[in-house]
């Protein structure tokens, strides 16, 4: 045998490398057989194969080897939540393929062809040459399964688009659909216009309403009737706007929509209404019902105090008597029970009783010391006491004291003092307005005694002490301001007649006393009650008639009405400018009908100003009455004519009231006859340069006065 040297390492492994590729060449030939019968599966070694064009992503599912010859990274199961095979290929495409449209479904799929683990031109790169990258997968393995995906909600999202896009629709629709027809169920002033067009519920409405546009609505207090004509209350119906508020326009409101199909719709008629009108009507009753509220009071009549006990008032309640009014008018006969309201004192009883027990004992206690430099003079207690008054202010019982009142009992009492500063005037002096000039004077001025006493009042023994100083005293209307009113003829003037009562002879006298002599400046307003005053004893009145609550009562100061009647007739025909007067509840022939005033001190004045650039002059006087002859009241107004003349004029009489009856079984009753009630219109027309310039209008409702019988009301009536 011959030895064979050993072969060298490169040969060994020529040999080797020969005997690998014939193994190869025998996988191959092997490999290829089973991929034609479809079960090959292409081997590779580990590593990263970079081709020139594309990267190979691996066979499709069904084109897997058999389990038994797969890699072992084959053999880890496949997830549960792993993408299936259809889902990869909608995500990454179809083989080589991007991602792109969904192919025609009728279109064949292109045969799977494997290739070999490599070809030539291939660059194998081994496994881990590269330690920071990540292994590719391999080709064999499953593709890596999608991050979970949230839960699909687009089903949601749709349903909640239709369902808004149906209500927006069914919205919409409903909106047109309304105006069109009215709700269901639906009345208007108790006329039923359910389903009907706009059109149609208002030729319904105006038919069965509008009849009652006319009638008269009734009002009622107690025993007392009243009623209010819709005209001058300023009540119409507004047919349109009654139709439109029960539905009869579009709406975006739902609850609109739904009306139109369900439910009770019941609305009032709609109104024009002209509240001044209105306010003015009620104004009217508010006249008869009203009482006013009594406030406690101390006087000193003769330097002793006399309480006025509080008494609580009764008003009309004006917003709920409109409403009242508004919601009864065109749909119900029925009368109105007039709201009221009560109104309580601002001091009570027993505070009014606490103050008689203190304070008033003490003001009154003794004589007041003025110091007036080095001489003390003694004030005494009657000398203030007239004016004084304690009353309420701020919701309590104060001491007051009048410096007009305490000017006169001051300088008596005083005048070891200076002496007493005199005003400018005008006066009447044989048939012509005359100046008189103004005094200076030195003394004490009333208004600083006024506020200073009031302290010392209060006080007792010595400390009842005011240091004061005399001064020169300036009249507070000059000799200059007096002729500066021009006041030169007679502007207006009238007269009034009454018949024969003593308490009429004081209470008119004290009356036309306190009006005589007023000056009223250009644009100043003249009131009578601030001009009177208080109708009291200590004012000079005494009892007399009045008309209270729509009757006839006994109270101080009765017949003063009289003088304000007379005044409104002088300052109509003055030409002044009418602010505030009432007519009397009821009619009295004595006085021209619809141009007369009535006063009640607190609650009722007669006010007028003067529009002129002249002074205006009261001049006021009475011839009283005697058991054979009336008495007479005048009044006249003297400056420099304006107007050429001022002529009255009225209408008919309409809307006439009865009266009915009443017992009065009180100390207070006053026998009272029967009188009708009724409007009228009032006319002053203005003329200068022989032209009428201007003509106004006044109405005066008058209320029928019922008959009063002083007693109780019979069984049987």
């Amino acid at each position: 045998m011959t030895d064979r040297p050993d072969p060298t390492p490169d040969e060994s492994r020529t040999d080797a490398d020969e005997s690998r590729t014939d193994a190869d060449e025998s996988r191959t030939d092997a490999e290829e057989s089973r991929t034609d019968a479809g079960e090959s599966r292409t081997d590779a070694e580990p590593g990263l194969v970079v081709e020139d064009d594309e990267l190979d992503l691996g066979p499709e599912e069904d084109q897997r080897p058999d389990p038994a010859v797969a890699d072992d990274d084959d053999e880890d199961p496949e997830p549960d939540d792993a993408f299936t095979d259809d889902e990869v290929e909608d995500v990454l495409g179809n083989g080589d393929d991007p991602v792109g449209p969904e192919e025609d479904e009728d279109e064949p799929e292109p045969a799977y062809e494997p290739r070999p683990a490599h070809q030539p031109g291939d660059v194998v790169i081994p496994a881990g040459a590269f330690p920071n990258e990540v292994d590719e997968p391999d080709h064999h393995a499953e593709p890596p399964a999608p991050p979970p995906q949230k839960p699909r909600r687009h089903w949601l999202r749709n349903t909640l688009l239709l369902l808004v896009a149906l209500v927006g629709a069914a919205y919409v629709a409903g909106y047109f659909l309304t105006g069109t027809r009215m709700p269901a169920n639906a009345t208007i002033g108790g006329v039923d216009v359910s389903g009907k067009s706009p059109s149609a519920a208002r030729t319904l409405v105006d038919r069965e309403l509008s009849p009652n546009a006319d009638r008269e609505i009734e009002l009622t207090h107690g025993k007392k009737d009243f009623q209010i004509a819709p005209k001058d209350a300023g009540l119409t119906l507004d047919v349109e706007g009654s139709v439109e508020a029960a539905g009869g326009r579009r709406s975006w409101d739902p609850r609109d929509m739904v009306a139109l199909f369900a439910g009770e719709h019941a609305t009032a008629p709609v109104l024009d209404v002209d509240d001044a009108a209105l306010d003015s009507a009620i104004g009217t009753i508010s006249e008869s019902v009203d009482k006013d509220v009594v406030e406690p009071q101390i006087t000193f009549p003769e330097g002793k105090p006399v309480a006025r006990k509080p008494k609580a008032g009764l008003v009309v309640s004006k917003s709920d008597t409109a409403e009242a009014i508004r919601a009864t008018y065109l749909v119900s006969d029925e009368p109105i029970a007039v709201p009221t309201v009560e109104v309580e004192p601002s001091v009570d009883a027993e505070a009014l009783d606490e103050a008689m027990g203190t304070v008033a004992k003490t003001v009154v206690s003794g004589p007041v010391t003025l110091s007036v430099g080095a001489k003390d003079v003694e004030l005494p207690v009657t000398a203030y006491a007239p004016a004084l008054v304690i009353r309420v202010e701020e919701n309590q019982l104060t001491p007051h004291i009048d410096a007009k009142k305490l000017a006169k009992p001051l300088t008596a009492s005083t005048t070891g003092i200076g002496k007493k500063a005199v005003d400018a005037t005008v006066r009447i002096q044989n048939g012509k307005p005359v100046v008189v000039p103004g005094k200076e004077g030195l003394g004490l001025q009333p208004k600083e005694m006024a506020t200073k006493l009031v302290p010392a009042l209060t006080k007792t023994g010595d400390a009842r002490r005011v240091k004061i100083e005399a001064k020169v005293v300036q009249p507070l209307f000059t000799t200059k301001d007096a002729k500066a009113l021009k006041i030169t003829e007679k502007v207006g003037e009238f007269t009034t007649e009454f018949p024969y009562a003593e308490y009429r002879n004081i209470n008119q006298g004290r009356a036309a006393e306190l009006i005589d002599g007023t000056i009223i400046k250009p644009g100043e307003t003249f009131s009578f009650n601030d001009v009177v005053g208080e109708r009291t004893e200590a004012n000079g009145f005494v009892n007399g008639t009045v008309i209270n609550g729509g009757v006839f009562r006994e109270e101080l100061g009765g017949g003063v009405s009289q003088v304000a009647t007379t005044m409104y007739n002088a300052a109509f025909f003055g030409g002044m400018d009418d602010v505030e007067h009432h007519p009397h509840a009821f009619y009295i022939d004595r006085y021209p009908v619809g141009r007369e005033a009535t006063v009640y001190f607190g609650s009722l004045d007669l006010r007028w100003k003067n529009p002129t650039k002249y002074g205006v002059l009261v001049r006021s006087y009475v011839d009283k009455s005697t058991p054979s002859s009336p008495g007479k009241m005048h009044v006249e107004l003297w400056s420099t004519k304006v107007w050429d003349k001022i002529e009255a004029g009225k209408s008919e009489r309409r809307n006439g009231r009865s009266p009915g009856t009443q017992y009065d079984d009180t100390d207070r009753c006053v026998p009272q006859g029967p009188v009708e009630g009724f409007d009228i219109d009032i006319y002053r027309t203005f003329f200068r340069d022989g032209k009428k310039v201007k003509t106004e209008t006044d109405t005066a409702k008058y209320q029928a006065a019922d008959r009063v019988v002083c007693g109780k009301k019979p069984k049987d009536d």
